[in-house]
């Protein structure tokens, strides 16, 4: 049984949560976050202590932490967790800062714990099958990969201003998602955004809408299109154009039901949020990482896989603001 303390009570720590408690080999036994109203809400809905984060790196009888709080505290999470002897699972991503998730990696090596990022979206039932039909060559040589990302509405301001911007926050999801895909960092990249959704947000200096053209040495092409509001829903598309043929996931809709009558056809909309959209990828990327732990093998989404997202993420924003196209390898 792999015991648990979860730092970080919010939304996101709270689908951890249920994710932990559901997995018949892992056990939540404590919960730390700096706003104490959110740790004992959580404690009591799930019948565990609180306590504090410097308490569950102490407990020798708690084996992993999973990071779920604010981004700028993860580094410094990650390296107080894993010198006190715990595997990690964190939240996307690593860091804000590049430099300090470089620095992360390296103080963390002598520590010898798995470190597992949280990019659940690799353990999406949907996109693990495209991937499988990709790398049997179904489509033959991939060329042109087209990923869709839009939101059903923006994040609260107050959440947008330690965020880390669209790329990071994100678009960085879909930076994973073309580097898991592709089995490979791109040459460079290019981007168009803007901040049209909500003014509030462009006063923040960042954008709620934007498209990215990422370019492969062999040619291949990558194009991301971001928006922070799909007034239908939330719109999760994949589609890979390859020399033999096509894959696509279209999204994931509230029901299977269609309507055909005379006035036209009918289905239902994309669910609504990731928390209903990627529920089952929550699931499963708690069980690999639980799995890769108490085998001793090698976590699926290394802290290395962060990086390179964090790195392409930190190429974009240059991109953004200059109107150029940008090497990715300068920031790696």
């Amino acid at each position: 049984m792999l015991t648990v303390g979860l730092i970080g009570a919010g939304r996101i720590g709270r689908v951890h949560a249920s994710t932990i408690s559901m997995h018949a080999n892992s056990k939540l036994v404590a919960v730390a976050d700096v706003i104490e109203d959110n740790a004992q809400k959580l404690a009591r809905d799930f019948g565990i202590q609180v306590c504090s984060t410097d308490a569950i790196y102490k407990d020798k009888s708690i084996d992993a932490v999973l990071v779920a709080s604010s981004t700028d505290t993860h580094s410094e999470i990650i390296e107080k967790a894993t010198l006190a002897g715990k595997a990690v699972l964190c939240e996307k991503p690593v860091d804000i800062s590049l430099e300090r998730a470089k620095q992360c990696l390296e103080n963390t090596k002598p520590n010898g714990q798995p470190i597992m990022l949280g990019f659940n979206r690799r353990f999406d039932p949907n996109f693990a099958a495209l991937k499988s039909a990709l790398d049997a060559g179904e489509i033959g040589k991939a060329e042109l990969l087209s990923i869709t990302s839009f939101d059903p509405a923006p994040p609260p301001i107050d959440i947008l201003k330690v965020s880390g911007g669209l790329f990071k926050d994100m678009m960085i999801h879909d930076f994973d998602m073309v580097n898991f895909l592709f089995e490979g960092l791109p040459e460079s990249i290019m981007v168009s955004a803007s901040s049209i959704i909500d003014e509030k947000i462009g006063e923040l200096g960042d954008f709620d809408t934007a498209v990215a053209t990422l370019k492969y040495t062999d040619g291949r092409l990558v194009v991301i299109k971001n928006s922070r509001r799909a007034a239908y829903g939330y719109d999760q598309r994949i589609e890979i154009l390859g020399s033999k043929g096509l894959l696509q996931v279209q999204n994931v809709v509230e029901d299977g039901i269609i309507k055909s009558t005379e006035m036209g056809v009918q289905s239902s909309k994309p669910e609504y949020f990731f928390l209903e959209r990627y529920k089952v990828a929550y699931q499963e990327e708690w069980a690999a990482f639980v799995s890769a732990v108490q085998m001793k093998e090698q976590v699926p989404v290394s802290l290395a896989d962060g990086i390179a997202a964090l790195a392409i993420a930190e190429a974009a924003a240059v991109s953004a603001e200059t109107g150029s196209e940008v090497k990715i390898a300068k920031f790696l």
